[in-house]
């Protein structure tokens, strides 16, 4: 009998998510052309691409033709697409390893972390996750609604999601109405009446998570000032140690920055007031709907080695009718597979599946179910090609037993997603735009049937 992995008898690999991670790890596998791999990458969407779709910001095109890099990867040979299928509903995961020699978990991060402060439940609260996902037109969230007649919202956290957040609550509407952003959303913000967003980070200018591009595209868009507060840019002692110390290029670019523009007069219609070393307290409302935003003033602690925020006491009040928190993504569990409440991810050994310590024969995970929701989407590649290695350590101790293809009833393909991204780009040549998204799996695959 053949060994696994081989012309003879390939490897057959299941990849349970088409994002990023599960692109890379696709290509990883079949990148080892002595085990004439066969690679299903398996999604609960019609759709591939994951956040690149439908979490990358509609104006961030660049960042997008990432996609093209993963058609290449869809067209080597022994790749296979299979979507709209789930995990957990239409197929469990023993199926999946009774019928593939391994299974990749790339599920990626999913839901959004809490504040865990008081009124984070009223109406006009919502998670940074949901707005991304509605303005996207993702079929999870293109249902959602988002009261724009408030003239301030809040948004929490000052990583790359909260700048994106901010910036398409700013940014000129003739500018996204030229993108792909989903039909519904454009609606919506040419309506809005937003005109100051507060974006708070709790800590200060050096530990900002932000890149300096982000900052930089919403102090350059027409009509907005960016409004920094000079004690904002003053570093504490720790801070300044540390950034002496590191000597971080994204770090001293950022303060570089948001030192120039402090104390800038403030002359345009819109605002967008970055509030650092500041936390929010409590969420207030009236009739159950959000009004304002009671916050804090932080100042900067060294704790053994850690920069710490610490609560000053003081408190200030944001009149706003909307918050966005922005503070980070987490994984949801999926029946079958273990999970880590505590972290949100998937437990793991260097990608090696772990169940209450154990490792679990012939299941692995790369991305962000893997390691948490951290770096850009070039950092999974690295990530995916870790993943695979292990697998290709353990290819040796695998028994050829016979394994025989699922048959995913209603599963769609490479081509059907092709036939879908055309029909799409119809759509959004008719409407001036990159593309018009279809937001419901039903439409996209009435589409197919057209």
């Amino acid at each position: 009998m053949s060994q696994v992995g081989t012309p003879e008898r390939p490897l057959r690999v299941a990849i349970v998510g088409a994002g990023p991670s599960g692109f890379y790890a696709a290509h990883a596998v079949l990148s080892h052309t002595d085990c004439g791999a066969w690679v299903d990458l398996i999604d609960r969407l019609p759709t591939p691409f994951g956040l690149v779709r439908g979490g990358v910001a509609p104006d961030h095109q660049k960042i997008k033709s990432v996609v093209k890099a993963y058609d290449k990867i869809a067209a080597c040979e022994g790749f296979h697409y299979v979507g709209n299928v789930r995990l957990g509903e239409d197929v469990s995961l023993d199926q999946l390893l009774e019928a593939y020699d391994m299974v990749v978990l790339a599920v990626g991060c999913e839901s959004a972390n809490p504040m865990g402060i008081p009124g984070e439940e009223l109406e006009g609260s919502h998670s940074a996750t949901e707005f991304v996902g509605w303005y996207n037109g993702h079929p999870d969230h293109w249902d959602r609604r988002f009261d724009l007649s408030a003239r301030a919202a809040v948004v929490v956290g000052v990583g790359n999601v909260s700048m994106d957040v901010t910036r398409v609550l700013v940014q000129d509407r003739d500018v996204l109405g030229r993108t792909d952003i989903a039909a519904h959303a454009l609606d919506a913000l040419r309506d809005a009446s937003v005109t100051d967003v507060y974006v708070l980070g709790r800590r200060g200018a050096a530990q900002a998570a932000f890149s300096p591009g982000e900052i930089k595209e919403i102090a350059e868009i027409d009509d907005v000032d960016l409004v920094v507060r000079p004690e904002d840019v003053e570093l504490d002692p720790a801070s300044a140690a540390w950034v002496a110390q590191a000597n971080d290029k994204q770090v001293n670019a950022n303060l570089a920055f948001l030192r120039e523009i402090a104390g800038r007069p403030v002359t345009k219609p819109r605002r967008v007031h970055l509030w650092l070393n500041t936390s929010p307290i409590a969420i207030h409302g009236e009739d159950g709907r959000v009004t304002a935003v009671e916050v804090g003033r932080n100042r900067i602690e060294d704790r053994g080695g850690r920069l710490a925020a610490v609560d000053t006491g003081e408190r200030t009040r944001i009149d706003a009718g909307l918050v966005f928190r922005a503070i980070g993504y987490r994984g949801n569990p999926i029946p079958g597979v273990p999970f880590d409440q505590r972290t949100g991810t998937i437990p793991n050994v260097g990608g090696r599946v772990t169940r209450d310590g154990q490792i679990v024969d012939r299941l692995y995970v790369a991305g962000w179910a893997k390691r948490g929701p951290q770096g850009l989407i070039g950092t999974n590649r690295a990530d995916s090609r870790d993943t695979v290695d292990r697998m290709m350590e353990d290819r040796a101790k695998l028994t050829n037993v016979a394994r025989e293809p699922i048959a995913f009833p209603n599963a769609t393909s490479w081509a059907d997603w092709e036939t879908i991204d055309a029909a799409e780009v119809r759509r959004g040549e008719e409407a001036g735009k990159l593309r018009e998204k279809f937001t419901r799996v039903s439409e996209m695959l009435a589409a197919l049937d057209r």
